[in-house]
C-alpha cells in the first residue's frame, strides 16, 4: 500500500516541492536583505542611543515581495487540503474505481489507514517547512515590532501551521467521503478552513488562558509588556464595576462624560466642551479636576492582556485543537466509509 500510495501521489509530491523550492528561495533571498538591513538599524541605533524606537516608522523593514508570501502561506493548508486531501476518497467514487480497489485482499480499513496516514503525514511536513522559512524571515520583525503575538502573525510561525494544515487535509477527506464529489469538497475545504480559522483567531484564543488584569489610575498610563496580546481595558468605578453610558461630548478613557458621577461632569464647564471654536475640548485644568474627582471616589482605570510568556503555550494549546478536530474527521471518515457500499 505505501509503494502504491507513492506511485498514486508522485505528481502531486513533485509539485508540492516546487512550490516549496519557489517559497523557500524568495524567503531565504529576502530574508537575508532583511537580516542585513535589520543589522545595519541595529549599529545605527546603538550609535545613537536610540534603538528603543525601532519600531516607530519601522514599516520599510523587509521587502514587499517577502511580506506578501507570509501573508500568502497564510492560505497554503488549504491549498493542501484542497488539493490533496479533498480527492483522497472522493475521486475513487467518482472514478468508480473504489469497487475495485476494496474489493482486493486490501481491506477498506488498511487501505484508507495507510493513505490517510501518509498524506497527513505530508501535510504536517508541508506546513511545517512553509512556518519554519516564515518564522526565520519574521525574526527581525518580531524583534522590531514584538507583534508575533498579534493576529495574522502568529498564525504564520511556530506550532500552528502544522495544525492547519494536519486540519484542512483530514478536513477535505472527509468532505470528500461524505459528498462523493471533489470539487464540493474543495469547497468546504477552503469555506472550513477561513470558517474556524476567523472564529478561533478572533473570539476564541483570547481565552486560551485567563487574561492578566492591571488596575491603575485615572490619571495614570500604563502599557502591557512588549509583545502582549491586549484583551480589553476601560474604567471601573469604587465597587469594581466598568462604566459604560450614552455618547457624551467629552471622553475619560473613552467612557462618555454623561456615565460620570454628577460631582464630576460639574467640573467641566459648557465652555469645555469640543466644539468648531474650540476643537480642543477642555484644557489640562480642568482634566486634572475631574481625574482628582475620580480618583477620590475610587475610580479606576484597567487593562486586561495575555502576557508573551504565554506565546508558546497558546501555540501549543491552538495547535491541540486543530489537531483534535482533525482527528474527529478522519473518524467520520473512516465511519462513512465502512458503512456505506462501495
Amino acid at each position: 500500500m505505501t509503494w502504491l500510495t507513492w506511485r498514486q501521489y508522485r505528481l502531486q509530491a513533485a509539485i508540492a516541492a516546487l512550490v516549496l523550492a519557489v517559497f523557500a528561495a524568495i524567503m531565504l533571498v529576502t530574508g537575508f536583505q532583511m537580516a542585513a538591513q535589520w543589522h545595519t538599524m541595529l549599529a545605527g541605533c546603538t550609535a545613537s542611543g536610540t534603538c528603543g524606537h525601532l519600531n516607530v516608522g519601522g514599516t520599510s523593514l523587509g521587502s514587499v515581495l517577502g511580506h506578501d508570501f507570509a501573508i500568502l502561506s497564510l492560505m497554503a493548508p488549504a491549498l493542501f487540503g484542497a488539493l490533496v486531501g479533498a480527492p483522497l476518497v472522493a475521486h475513487e467514487f467518482e472514478a468508480r474505481t473504489s469497487d475495485f480497489a476494496w474489493a482486493q485482499s486490501v481491506t477498506r480499513v488498511r487501505w484508507l489507514a495507510v493513505k490517510i496516514g501518509w498524506l497527513l503525514l505530508a501535510a504536517a511536513v508541508w506546513g511545517g517547512v512553509i512556518s519554519a522559512l516564515v518564522t526565520w524571515w519574521s525574526g527581525p520583525r518580531n524583534a522590531a515590532f514584538a507583534n508575533a503575538f498579534q493576529s495574522n502573525y502568529f498564525d504564520q510561525q511556530g506550532l500552528v501551521p502544522v495544525g492547519y494544515a494536519v486540519f484542512a487535509t483530514a478536513l477535505g477527506i472527509a468532505a470528500g467521503a461524505v459528498l462523493r464529489r471533489t470539487l464540493p469538497a474543495i469547497a468546504i475545504v477552503i469555506g472550513g478552513f477561513i470558517g474556524l480559522r476567523l472564529w478561533v483567531s478572533q473570539s476564541l484564543r483570547m481565552h486560551f488562558m485567563s487574561p492578566v488584569t492591571t488596575y491603575y489610575g485615572v490619571a495614570a498610563s500604563f502599557s502591557p509588556p512588549a509583545g502582549s496580546l491586549q484583551v480589553g481595558g476601560g474604567l471601573v468605578n469604587g465597587a469594581g464595576q466598568v462604566v459604560t453610558g450614552s455618547l457624551g461630548s467629552i471622553t475619560i478613557d473613552g467612557v462618555p462624560s454623561t456615565a460620570l458621577p454628577a460631582a464630576c461632569q460639574k467640573l467641566i464647564p459648557a465652555s469645555a466642551i469640543p466644539s468648531p471654536a474650540n476643537p480642543a475640548g477642555p484644557p489640562n485644568g480642568v482634566m486634572n479636576a475631574v481625574f482628582g474627582c475620580l480618583q477620590r471616589l475610587g475610580y479606576r482605570q484597567f487593562v486586561t492582556y495575555q502576557p508573551i510568556s504565554r506565546y508558546w503555550a497558546f501555540q501549543g494549546i491552538e495547535t491541540g485543537i486543530y489537531v483534535a478536530v482533525a482527528a474527529a474527521l478522519i473518524a467520520l471518515t473512516f465511519y462513512v466509509v465502512l458503512r456505506r457500499d462501495a
